[in-house]
């Protein structure tokens, strides 16, 4: 929960530990690290821990792997409708407690924790394509975990970037009423479907009759 009474003394909140955000990844990469460490310092930086509903909001500027650990750790998903993610490709995340009306901007600093970054380059369009041999995988997924590590154990300003800013509260999450597709019978959100002959209708049958 969002709180900004700065006089309380309360136990340090325990986070999602970073196996936790891991094995809700799928695998460990630098970009996983990275945002782990975001969440928990801007979370730390805000006085927050995870929310129960859309207390917190986080907004990404990304939609890499960094978001997974963002939601594994501050509870901000896209189901609840506290993520919103603008892909901009910049590893920039904002966020904003609803309680206290506060806001951080967490940008990643990694250029330090990249020394073999040209190797890892060249190794990892062969490594995803399925054409790496086999000590090229290993030399790969190597970096990676050397430089995932690195990212994990350094300190939280050598990776993390904060800054506190002003913003606008985001909208909440909004909540539709299903209609059948007026074509296909499909239920589908009210708001989201488009206007054809006097009917409403979802969005993929509404593209396909634009066609």
């Amino acid at each position: 929960m969002c709180s900004n009474d700065s006089t309380k003394t309360e136990p340090q909140p325990e986070y999602a530990s970073f196996e936790n955000a891991a094995e809700f990844h799928g695998h460990v990469c630098p970009g996983l690290s990275s945002g782990y460490q975001v969440a928990i310092a801007a979370m730390k930086a805000l006085g927050v821990t995870r929310p129960k509903d859309e207390e917190l909001v986080a907004i990404a500027e990304t939609d890499a792997c960094g978001v997974d650990a963002i939601q594994v750790v501050t509870g901000c998903t896209a189901g609840k409708g506290n993520l919103i993610v603008h892909d901009y490709g910049k590893h920039v995340f904002t966020f904003y407690c609803r309680e206290s009306g506060k806001a951080v901007r967490a940008m990643t600093c990694l250029e330090e924790f990249m020394p073999q970054k040209p190797e890892m380059d060249v190794l990892r369009p062969k490594v995803f394509s399925g054409t790496a041999t086999e000590e090229e995988q290993t030399t790969f997924y190597a970096m990676v975990n050397q430089v995932s590590k690195a990212i994990l154990e350094a300190p939280s300003e050598k990776v993390v970037k904060l800054e506190f800013v002003q913003m606008e509260p985001p909208k909440k999450a909004r909540i539709f009423t299903s209609i059948p597709c007026g074509c296909c019978g499909e239920m589908v959100a009210d708001a989201k479907t488009r206007e054809h002959e006097g009917k409403q209708i979802c969005m993929p049958c509404f593209l396909k009759l634009k066609e």
